[in-house]
């Protein structure tokens, strides 16, 4: 073996590795789990709605917030740095709002941090945050909050966009990403024993683990934060499969700037605590803390292809100059099997999400990605908390 073999293997490791993650994860949530037991436990429920600027948001996923009332569950939506009637159109609807007004400290984290404090003078049993263009059905909210007390643990159901057979192609293909990352991965992860993912909306923790975070922050990834601090409470959230939070999708100017948002922020995560959390969960034997620092060294899909397709043709070229074709021959396997497991998510149940014609695009979807990575990565284009402009239903 000459030593531009070895460089050719050495290249080629680090993207198995990140591949293997993924194919894990994934070819493990290609498999719906069983049904969950019909909600049954009393408790005292606070559905938490953060929001900023989201008056027309409100007249249609409004009904929605009030069906989840009752008895034992609140409703109480912050209305964070509101430059509109969001506050006006709560009251309206019978729903309980305190207004936060703070422009230095901007961000869903504070949002989050200042409904704590007012809720904790009649703390609930569990608080379940959802965002206010979400919607969640009782019996859902019913068996979420159960496998919290069941348990003691904070819980992530399903987080989706309702699927939207006539939106562009690039908003089809975004959305069927959504739904891998956030019901195929998180069922693997949970097959694998991992932590949760938490996704921001259809959370729910018991108040005692609430009540322990660090909250007010400016994270534009507050949830993924949260997730983190969970494992450093020693407390690390569950996926709970039997409840779906869903929200309408967006236009094609709100998906990039709804994913700059996500992706940037995960980006930044994944540096500053990818592999802390996998040297500190190798030391301390903890394996939760271990594949949560995994999963933060995958990156988003279309990168993870991109490079792929990228490693593959410079192997491609080193084997026409005379290197070993082993590298190359394992990269295209590796590429086949990402395209397999994608295939089969879509063949399941993400066939909902994206129409086969969309799927052609995907070309376009991986250049307008990229050159969003792009622009992230040396930082032209910023992140923050702003209402993201949604498809009409």
């Amino acid at each position: 073996m000459g030593p531009f073999d070895v460089v050719a293997g050495l290249a080629l490791a680090p993207i198995a590795l990140v591949d293997a993650a993924f194919l894990l994860e994934t070819g493990l949530g290609l498999f719906p789990g069983r049904a969950p037991p019909p909600p049954s436990r009393d408790k005292r429920v606070v559905v938490l709605v953060p929001a900023h600027d989201e008056e027309l948001t409100l007249a249609a996923s409004g009904a929605g917030l009030v069906r989840l009332l009752g008895p034992s569950t609140r409703v109480v939506l912050v209305a964070d740095n509101c430059t509109d009637g969001t506050a006006d159109v709560t009251r309206a609807l019978g729903l309980e709002v305190v207004e936060r007004s703070d422009p230095v400290r901007r961000g869903k984290g504070y949002a989050l941090a200042f409904g704590r404090d007012h809720i904790a003078a009649s703390p609930p049993d569990v608080v379940v945050v959802v965002d206010a263009d979400c919607e969640i059905d009782p019996a859902g909210l019913a068996r979420l909050t159960d496998s919290v007390i069941a348990t003691g643990q904070a819980a992530q159901s399903a987080y989706l966009f309702r699927p939207a057979p006539d939106a562009p192609p690039v908003v089809q293909i975004s959305n069927f990403a959504f739904f891998v990352k956030n019901r195929i991965r998180q069922r693997g992860i949970a097959r694998l024993g991992g932590a949760a993912i938490l996704t921001g909306s259809g959370m729910a923790f018991p108040w005692s683990a609430y009540r322990a975070l660090d909250l007010a922050t400016g994270n534009v990834v507050e949830d993924l934060a949260i997730g983190i601090g969970l494992i450093e409470l020693g407390q690390p959230a569950r996926y709970f499969d039997g409840a779906t939070v869903r929200s309408d999708c967006s236009s094609d100017s709100g998906s990039s700037t709804q994913r700059a948002r996500w992706e940037g922020g995960f980006l930044a995560m994944a540096r500053r605590h990818g592999f802390g959390l996998l040297r500190s969960g190798i030391a301390r034997g903890n394996w939760r803390r271990f594949w949560m620092g995994v999963h933060l060294c995958v990156p988003p899909l279309s990168m993870l292809l991109a490079a792929n397709i990228a490693v593959t043709g410079l192997l491609a070229v080193a084997a026409l100059l005379g290197v070993s074709p082993l590298p190359l021959a394992v990269a295209v396997v590796l590429l086949g099997l990402l395209g397999l497991v994608v295939t089969l998510a879509w063949t399941g149940e993400g066939r909902m999400h994206l129409h086969p014609a969309a799927a052609a695009r995907l070309p376009r979807y991986l250049a307008w990605k990229l050159a969003m990575y792009a622009r992230l990565l040396t930082g032209r284009q910023k992140v923050a908390w702003t209402r993201t402009e949604r498809i009409d239903p």
